[in-house]
């Protein structure tokens, strides 16, 4: 585990609900990620902002309850809390995201909570910035977080998923996480599970970043650190739905490489742990817990 849990892990983007074909589910990928960095026992702060409704009310409430820094989520009088309606298809989930809603307005404080500046690392996805004043909220924050590292979870949504805020918002980043489409079509190419390797590099070269993790749902993931790639297969498992399991990938990513002792190996397999396990629950944030050798149970 890490030792210095007084460094938070700053998730920046989008909180709010989705509506699965079984019920109503917290949700929010820079908010999934800040449960779980939460549940891998880092200080996370979701940096969004919910409605003064019913919604945000409990949203408020769970954050709270799961042990999340609420400093630097704004309660907005003007504007609904998020709500994402999600389908299952054969493909894997489809998303109907409500627009014009209280994450689209995300607000720092005038001065900003001493976390900010102390931040281990920032996570921040191309979703929220969708619109131009979350993208001047985000890179004020980033020049706050100082040498925290900068972690970019593509997380292509259509229609927010421009090439251009893509790549821009990558050459930025200190790690960047994507699926094996995503990589295809940001770089205009099909790559095998085989030849994801390839894939990484080309991203690396274009980017200027070199760490670069691609996931590939059953076929497993590969993670480019220090040079190396490194390439670990998935385990079988049976899901209930996906919805959250990259988020929960991601946050065990990031716990990895804070720690600065763990090989490539570790962490992927951490990682494809925490996934599979959420993959296999409803939700994006099911209640577990991890003992310090990374297994996880739930209660």
């Amino acid at each position: 585990m890490i030792e210095n849990h007084s460094a938070a892990v700053l998730c920046f983007g989008e909180m709010l609900w989705d509506s699965l074909p079984r019920g109503l589910f917290p949700g929010g990928a820079p908010m999934n990620a800040a449960y779980h960095l939460h549940q891998l026992g880092l200080r996370a702060a979701p940096v969004s902002a919910v409605g003064r409704d019913a919604l945000g009310d409990e949203l408020l409430r769970r954050v709270a309850a799961w042990g999340l820094d609420t400093d630097l989520i704004r309660v907005r009088d003007d504007k609904p809390t998020g709500l994402v309606r999600v389908r299952m298809e054969k493909g894997g989930p489809a998303y109907d995201i409500v627009e014009n809603v209280a994450w689209d307005w995300i607000e720092l404080p005038e001065h900003p909570p001493e976390l900010v500046g102390q931040a281990g690392a920032l996570i921040f996805g191309t979703l929220a910035q969708r619109a131009e004043h979350n993208r001047k909220q985000f890179t004020r924050l980033r020049e706050l977080c100082g040498k925290a590292l900068k972690v970019f979870d593509v997380n292509l949504r259509p229609p927010y998923d421009a090439p251009d805020l893509v790549w821009s918002l990558a050459k930025t980043a200190d790690v960047i996480k994507l699926n094996h489409d995503e990589a295809a079509r940001l770089l205009g190419k099909i790559y095998p599970a085989d030849q994801l390797e390839a894939a990484a590099r080309d991203f690396s070269a274009r980017t200027n970043c070199s760490r670069i993790c691609i996931t590939a749902g059953k076929d497993g993931s590969g993670l480019l650190m220090d040079s190396n790639w490194t390439w670990l297969p998935s385990n079988p498992i049976q899901a209930k739905d996906t919805v959250g399991a990259g988020d929960s990938f991601l946050a065990a990513l990031v716990h990895g490489l804070l720690a600065g002792n763990k090989s490539a190996e570790v962490i992927l397999a951490r990682a494809r742990n925490q996934a599979e396990f959420v993959a296999s629950h409803d939700g994006a944030t099911p209640a577990y817990s991890v003992s310090p050798t990374g297994e996880i149970s739930a209660p």
